[in-house]
């Protein structure tokens, strides 16, 4: 069996996570998650720590994947250009996986009876959300919700985890719904599904990918000097 070495990126949120796999099984992972989203900083360090703990060098590497959003526009611009540097200078091609599939990927076994609703923190009471099945059917599609008390209702046995879930434990105290704080997005997530895609040559255009987004990017409105 040939060994297939995947880089997994994970910069959609505060957290930046770098994984390593062969052949779909986790090998190598880096990772932190800290309020100044230094990705820019730590990401390329953190793959050098990952690639020196698997005992590889680049040239062995098949191929990078990353969280292709939605989340942080900025996270998901670094993520992106780094993965597609790697890409270019080493010829290998790119994969992606929706940051809240992997997210959804990483609750799955530990919540193997109940529906799944991965969250990304969008600000004031917004969240980017999907919800999936147990078996990863996709019961709600990936979309940008403004939350009220009875959101999602019709999905209950529901667990909701992710950096957009704390906002929703007051709000919906009383429901038929499991808090998770410890789940967070993690490059593991990415891991036996991009496998799965390398396999099937499930590979992205490197010239012409762009992250989701779901929303437009506005940037902070400076104020008018006195």
């Amino acid at each position: 069996m040939s060994q297939i070495y995947l880089l997994h990126l994970e910069t959609s949120t505060k957290v930046c996570s770098v994984a390593l796999s062969l052949n779909g099984e986790l090998i190598a992972l880096k990772e932190t998650n800290e309020d100044d989203f230094s990705h820019g900083e730590k990401l390329t360090l953190f793959v050098e720590e990952v690639m020196q703990k698997g005992h590889l060098s680049f040239p062995d590497l098949a191929g990078i994947s990353i969280a292709s959003g939605p989340g942080s526009y900025t996270g998901l611009r670094i993520g992106t250009s780094t993965a597609k540097g790697f890409c270019y200078a080493l010829n290998i091609p790119l994969l992606t996986i929706d940051a809240l599939e992997s997210l959804a990927q990483l609750a799955r076994k530990k919540y193997p009876e109940s529906n799944l609703c991965p969250m990304i923190d969008a600000r004031r009471m917004e969240v980017y959300a999907a919800i999936y099945s147990s078996q990863m059917t996709i019961l709600k599609p990936i979309s940008a919700d403004i939350l009220e008390e009875d959101s999602y209702a019709e999905f209950e046995n529901l667990v909701c985890f992710g950096d957009g879930m704390p906002k929703t434990k007051e709000l919906w105290a009383n429901r038929a719904i499991t808090f998770d704080e410890e789940i967070l997005c993690s490059a593991t997530g990415q891991v036996e599904r991009v496998y799965a895609k390398y396999l099937q040559q499930d590979f992205e255009d490197v010239a012409y990918f762009e992250p989701f987004y779901l929303k437009d990017f506005i940037g902070a409105v400076k104020k008018n000097p006195l």
